[in-house]
């Protein structure tokens, strides 16, 4: 997984609108209000894996062989500082629905892509909006992928 979550991160590192890109360690949680982060980023992180055996395979190790499916999940997060009203200045509502193109730069970079080592393409099966108190704006993409002969 190791070579998955590098791909990913190499994927995002060019989008010249994030900041920040990393594995997610827990930099959003219980860091308020100034996590270790700059913003906007991007963390990657495997939600699950679910294993099933195919097989042995002598001449490898381990012998005994399996598929994964899973799911990678990319946080998407931004400092919202303005609103979206529609009384708003134009620029300051750019500036509040810009977390949008980001989201979207990030599924153009990674859906549909195969990230290396026995992995298979990415796929985008879910978002969801994490709701936060503390002016972050964040955004949960999940990715489905398959890994073979693991």
């Amino acid at each position: 997984m190791k070579v998955v979550l590098k791909s990913i991160q190499d994927k995002l590192a060019t989008i010249p609108a994030l900041k920040y890109v990393d594995e997610d360690w827990g930099q959003l949680d219980d860091y308020s209000p100034h996590p270790p982060t700059q913003f906007p980023l991007a963390l990657i992180d495997i939600g699950s894996l679910q294993y099933s055996d195919i097989g042995r395979d002598r001449t490898a190790t381990p012998q005994n062989r399996q598929m994964a499916t899973g799911t990678i999940v990319i946080s998407i997060a931004n400092l919202k500082l303005t609103n979206t009203s529609a009384r708003a200045p134009q620029t300051q509502k750019n500036q509040a629905w810009a977390i949008w193109d980001i989201v979207e730069s990030v599924h153009a970079e990674l859906h549909g892509i195969v990230v290396g080592g026995s992995a298979g393409a990415m796929m985008r099966t879910a978002m969801r909006k994490v709701k936060r108190d503390d002016g972050i704006q964040e955004y949960e993409v999940t990715y489905t992928i398959g890994v073979s002969n693991v």
